[in-house]
């Protein structure tokens, strides 16, 4: 796209609030200085945090609001108290307004989709927005939805999941036909609930701009045989979590294992540089931000609990989205494949 990437930031959303997010949005500045932010809290908490980094202060304005979602209140609540005033709701509000080109938090989940589906509505023809994630593996990245935003799908549902898997599969990995997988309990057709065994034989017969690979397993999900990943909300987000728990238990394992006698120790002196690799690929910071596909905007949501380096790498990927017009190549998809079904169905 021409032009800066306008970033709307939730300043006071996650567990360390605006010097997490202000210390991310300098570090992405770094990265990505073509970048402008708007930033939406309370300005006597905002404004001492970024004076601290006069480079972003240039690239940035605050709009003032003293009204936050907390981490705990439920989505209807934090709808009824926070609507139109609070920062959450300010900062998805301004890509509406035209006013910024992605929109991320580290706040409440649950209120932001609530939110995010009320501002900005979902694109024609998709019933539920997705949650998109990175996914690293042994070979490339991969993207892996929905990881938390429905609970169940249907057919249909998934094939849409499996078109914006692809769009974002694109505008990342510049992959002009992703390789799709549906997670499934075993690779055989005759496997696996109907909605899924349904969304595969439409996924076979319809023209769309990816490959589709067939189903895929959970021990699939690090190996990168493809590029996506579709599954319902509920297994998506277990399997997030449990790859997260898994990464920190590795971890725990290995730090015990290096330090346990002063030979081991010498060894990982000597071996510290493989270490400090492994540690950056394990690190989840590096890929934080899950994208909330299927809206007529960009929203991204970063875990609630990182750092300044975790959310630096949530509006890197934001950037990256809006820098490559995700939200554009996605609407046309969506248009294309629904159109495409409704022609199949005058067919038969």
């Amino acid at each position: 796209m021409s032009g800066p990437v306008r970033i709307s930031l939730d300043a006071m959303g996650g567990d360390s609030g605006p010097a997490m997010v202000i210390g991310g949005a300098n570090r992405s500045l770094t990265r990505h200085p073509g970048s402008e932010y708007l930033l939406f809290g309370d300005e006597a908490k905002l404004y001492p945090e970024l004076k601290q980094y006069p480079e972003l202060e240039k690239k940035s304005q605050i709009i003032h609001t003293d009204i936050s979602v907390e981490m705990g209140e439920k989505p209807s609540q934090a709808l009824r108290r926070g609507r139109r005033n609070s920062s959450m709701w300010m900062a998805i509000d301004a890509i509406k307004q035209g006013k910024a080109d992605v929109c991320i938090s580290a706040g409440n989940t649950g209120a932001l989709m609530a939110m995010a589906k009320l501002c900005l509505r979902t694109i024609a023809d998709v019933d539920r927005p997705a949650i998109a994630a990175l996914w690293p593996t042994v070979r490339r990245d991969s993207i892996v939805l929905d990881v938390g935003a429905n609970v169940g799908a249907n057919a249909s549902q998934l094939v849409d999941y499996a078109l914006m898997g692809s769009a974002m599969a694109r505008a990342l990995f510049s992959k002009e036909r992703p390789r799709i997988g549906l997670l499934n309990v075993g690779v055989e057709e005759i496997k696996g609930l109907d909605e899924i065994k349904k969304a595969a034989t439409m996924l076979r017969q319809i023209d769309l701009p990816f490959e589709y690979h067939g189903f895929v397993e959970g021990d699939d999900l690090g190996q990168g045989h493809v590029d996506v990943i579709v599954t319902e909300g509920f297994s998506g987000n277990i399997a997030l979590k449990t790859a997260e728990g898994t990464a920190r238990q590795i971890g725990t394992y290995i730090k015990d294992a290096i330090t346990r006698t002063w030979i081991t120790k010498i060894g990982a002196l000597i071996a510290s540089g493989g270490f400090q690799a492994l540690k950056r690929k394990m690190d989840p910071r590096g890929m934080n931000g899950g994208v909330f596909l299927g809206l007529n905007g960009l929203v991204i949501k970063s875990h609630g609990g990182t750092d300044a380096k975790g959310f630096a790498s949530a509006i890197d990927l934001g950037y990256d989205m809006a820098s490559n017009m995700l939200l554009e190549s996605l609407s046309h998809d969506i248009e294309t494949l629904h159109q495409s079904l409704s022609n199949n169905e005058e067919h038969t």
